[in-house]
């Protein structure tokens, strides 16, 4: 079968495409919830059982501490050839909120040219873009071994998944793996991303009065939880955006000249994107480093949640007994997120007063990566981007995380290659998550010159 003919396959088989899609975004499998444990499972199952209709090989749902791993192996024709590693996740954000939804979330609705549903992008879309680049790649022989690895922890850290691949070193052995869990540019600006940043997250939890008191009475006399919480996350950054936990900064790889310089070389202009992405008034944070370099190779510090008292409708006079947040750090390479963890607590005890009590806990960690453009892999993707888009791709640093890049590099010593074919208005992890289907569509096409190409490329 040649490429072509691979080509007209996925032309062809569209519709049976997206329908199978549509099927797969309709199970809720929400991962960071118990009440959605039985969706998970199916989920993990629908998936397994795409595998053995693509005719996979040891196809396993195998368990883990919480939500299992879905594996698969696809032989290519040929002995020789080499071996891709496909990484993927079918777990998905919770929906809420629900009212702003302009339709159910676990309802797929195509309008105009994207499909809405939580999981459309992130990453069920781009999963389903992987299968079916294999399907049609493989309808007359694989030019090179597939192996996927599927997972239903990474919206909650992957916190098994380290795990997972150190138990099974030899069955995930391969000479690259192809993770299209990023996203590009725009719809006509194919996107490579080289480098991810790491994550340590964290809830932080201030004890007061052993019971929520009268505002009235108790006033001026017991440093409100709240309050007390407050205070210690506004001094978490100085008046230029600057972490200020102790040795935040000391290991932070700094960007060379050369990567600063082609950094700057993008389609747009980022300070009118970001402005236009996200509705703010201004752009906020470090001013000696421009907006990419902000999102993609500087550490942050960002409070993703709060909770303290009284906050339904009306009013109700108290000092609450404690106050919650949720801390979360984006890291470059070379931060710890053990380390940092220790750089919060140092803070905690140096800053938090006498009046309060609190605790920390350690809920999700992973390192940060970057990988090398000029590997043979990541030029095949190159060259099967420009062929597709008619255009040569752009290289960028992704300012989100995703934990397996660097367990992979740090356990199986193996890189990745980072992809994807979500837009920067898909509205991930937000209500209204959709999917460009035209993109979509060449994304597939991209994957599979992929595969003809990196043998080529490997040799």
């Amino acid at each position: 079968m040649s490429l072509s003919q691979a080509l007209q396959y996925l032309q062809e088989n569209h519709d049976r495409f997206l329908a199978e899609l549509e099927a797969f975004l309709r199970i809720p499998s929400v991962s960071t919830t118990e009440k959605h444990a039985a969706d998970i499972a199916r989920a993990a199952n629908w998936v397994a059982d795409s595998l053995r209709a693509l005719g996979a090989q040891n196809v396993a749902v195998v368990p883990t501490g919480q939500h299992p791993v879905v594996y698969g192996f696809l032989p290519a024709a040929e002995a020789e050839a080499p071996t891709v590693l496909i990484y993927g996740h079918y777990d998905v954000q919770p929906p809420e909120p629900l009212d702003l939804w302009e339709t159910p979330p676990f309802e797929p609705t195509v309008r105009g040219d994207r499909l809405y549903a939580r999981g459309a992008t992130d990453m069920k879309g781009q999963v389903m873009a992987s299968l079916k680049a294999v399907e049609a790649a493989a309808h007359g022989g694989l030019p090179v071994n597939i192996k996927f690895i599927i997972e239903g922890e990474e919206e909650i850290g992957s916190p098994d998944l380290a795990g997972f691949i150190a138990e099974h070193k030899d069955l995930l052995a391969a000479d690259v793996c192809l993770n299209p869990d990023s996203g590009m540019l725009g719809p006509d600006w194919p996107t490579i991303t080289y480098a991810l940043r790491g994550l340590a997250y964290f809830e932080l939890r201030v004890f007061g009065p052993d019971h929520d008191l009268h505002s009235g009475i108790y006033g001026g006399v017991v440093h409100n939880p709240a309050q007390a919480l407050a205070e210690l996350i506004a001094g978490m950054h100085d008046e230029n955006g600057r972490v200020t936990l102790p040795g935040f900064y000391d290991k932070v790889r700094p960007l060379s000249a050369d990567e600063r310089e082609a950094l700057s070389h993008l389609p747009f202009d980022p300070t009118t994107f970001y402005l236009k992405q996200t509705g703010v008034p201004k752009l906020w944070g470090e001013p000696e480093y421009t907006p990419v370099e902000r999102t993609g190779a500087r550490p942050t510090l960002e409070i993703n949640g709060l909770y303290s008292g009284f906050i339904e409708k009306g009013a109700k006079t108290v000092i609450p007994s404690y106050a919650m947040a949720k801390i979360s750090c984006r890291l470059v390479p070379d931060q710890d997120p053990d380390e940092v963890a220790e750089q919060l607590k140092a803070y905690l005890k140096a800053h938090a007063p006498a009046t309060i009590r609190w605790e920390l806990d350690v809920m999700a960690g992973g390192p940060a990566s970057v990988t090398d453009i000029h590997t043979p892999a990541v030029q095949a993707l190159a060259r099967a981007m420009e062929a597709t888009w008619g255009s040569k791709p752009f290289y960028r640093r992704e300012g989100g995380s995703i934990p397996v890049v660097g367990q992979m590099q740090q356990i199986l010593g193996l890189d990745s290659v980072l992809t994807g074919f979500g837009l920067p208005d898909a509205n991930l992890h937000a209500p209204n998550e959709n999917l460009h289907l035209p993109t979509w569509q060449k994304g597939m096409e991209a994957l599979v010159r992929f595969f003809y190409l990196y043998p080529q490329a490997a040799r």
